[in-house]
């Protein structure tokens, strides 16, 4: 007489029930991931930020009525600014690098010009890759942006 085997201690009916476990698991454990990381790109107030970016225009549209040009050089652990158009502007500068995926990577940094009119910022590490970068004089009355591929080494001008 051949005697039948509880359904527990029997393969099928554990491998059954194993897949849908593993699918709430995982959706489980993407949901926690979508709610501690919240996306720091949306906006709450699409209005504000409208306005805001028409003033940024602004400045950017009186950085070129004035004709201002700068070189950055890139160096090993160091920025090296140095202007080459437009009016002596001597006052200080709001440096700004914005990375477009990691915001960790973010720096601002407001510097003031040496002897020969050349900013210096150093660096904690090199910085390569894409870059969202940022002058603006220090009464913020003028802006110049532009997307930068940074290589290791070199010169980018910013108009």
């Amino acid at each position: 007489m051949n005697k039948q085997q509880a359904w527990y201690k029997q393969f099928w009916p554990w491998f059954l029930i194993i897949l849908p476990l593993c699918a709430v698991v995982a959706s489980v454990n993407l949901l926690y991931l979508a709610v501690v990381n919240k996306d720091s790109l949306v906006s709450e107030d699409y209005y504000k930020d409208g306005k805001r970016i028409n003033m940024d225009l602004k400045k950017i549209k009186y950085a070129k009525q004035l004709g201002l040009q700068f070189e950055l050089l890139v160096d090993e652990n160091t920025l090296t600014i140095t202007q080459h158009g437009g009016e002596d502007y001597k006052a200080g500068l709001n440096v700004e690098f914005f990375h477009p995926t990691i915001e960790e990577r973010d720096f601002t940094r407001l510097v003031s010009a040496d002897g020969d009119q050349v900013y210096r910022i150093a660096l904690d590490g090199p910085i390569t890759g894409s870059w969202e970068v940022r002058l603006d004089g220090f009464d913020r009355k003028w802006r110049i942006q532009k997307r930068l591929e940074i290589k290791d080494d070199g010169v980018y001008w910013l108009n």
